[in-house]
């Protein structure tokens, strides 16, 4: 294997160092790199979540404050953003205990989310997210998301 094949061909490295882990041949593999992409993949689970609490919380916001402007695309994105949390949740259980952190950390997004995509500023918004953890996740929540 070559010495710089992670910087040259990082396709052809997954696939030398699943194969080396595979044959238990643990003297070749690339630990540094191994253990870089590893802890790359754990950090990425955890944006994902707070991409996706960003979306929400940007679409309730935004309907919440503009209910003049709702739309059937804002429905549809609140239900999937919630579907897809619950999902990485249910994959990825160690996730849980940060989902406080990163609903602070996800306001941010979703107010930035709500002054790029209406004409709402930051000083029309809540400096802090107004929703409880069961609501963000309510099915149900707000009471008029779902039509009768």
């Amino acid at each position: 294997m070559p010495a710089n094949l992670y910087e040259t061909d990082f396709y052809a490295w997954t696939l030398e160092q699943s194969k080396l882990l595979k044959e238990g041949d643990f003297k070749h593999l690339d630990l540094v790199n191994l253990v870089e992409e590893i802890e790359s993949l754990g950090k990425q689970q955890r944006q994902e979540l707070r991409s996706r609490l960003g979306v929400l919380i940007g679409h309730l916001l935004k309907w919440d404050y503009q209910p003049e402007k709702r739309s059937k695309s804002w429905r549809v994105t609140i239900r999937e953003q919630r579907r897809e949390i619950l999902q990485l949740l249910k994959e990825n259980p160690s996730l849980k205990p940060y989902l406080e952190e990163a609903i602070t950390q996800a306001h941010e997004s979703g107010l930035d989310l709500v002054v790029k995509e209406t004409p709402l500023d930051y000083r029309d918004l809540p400096e802090h997210c107004p929703y409880t953890l069961d609501e963000l996740f309510d099915p149900g929540f707000p009471t008029d998301l779902n039509p009768a």
